[in-house]
């Protein structure tokens, strides 16, 4: 057995994402395997010691006590900038005004194909004559 493990530190932000890889002591905890990475040299803004960590997208409750296995990814996450449920709110009513402008945009361009010339070039949306016409 081997007093060193291999493990991969994660961070990213809309703009960059960072996965390094390192060889930490056996025994190593997740906090440490973050600091040991040197990640916050890339990204000065993240606070390690506030920051929710987890290990392959599960949340980590207290990471400096969970020790890391062998292959084990760090992954350090970014605050939430917006609530969760608030987020699909809004996605929800953004694609019901797109739905209706879609389909207002379609009813005016059936309504244009509706409309019919009367024989002296005069447009009803019923093909008839108008009232003038007679």
């Amino acid at each position: 057995m081997t007093d060193k493990i291999a493990v991969e530190v994660a961070y990213a932000t809309p703009a960059k994402q960072l996965i390094l890889s390192l060889r930490v002591a056996v025994g190593t905890t997740v906090y440490e395997a973050a600091e040991l990475s040197g990640i916050v040299n890339e990204f000065p803004d993240i606070k390690l010691s506030e920051a929710k960590m987890g290990l392959f997208g599960k949340s980590v409750r207290n990471p400096q006590d969970e020790v890391l296995r062998e292959m084990d990814r760090v992954e350090i996450y970014r605050p939430l900038t917006i609530d969760p449920k608030v987020a699909r709110a809004n996605r929800a009513t953004s694609a019901a005004k797109k739905v209706a402008a879609d389909k207002e945009t379609q009813n005016v361009a059936k309504k244009a194909l509706d409309v019919k010339s009367t024989p002296d070039g005069k447009s009803t949306p019923d093909g008839k004559s108008t009232p003038d016409d007679k």
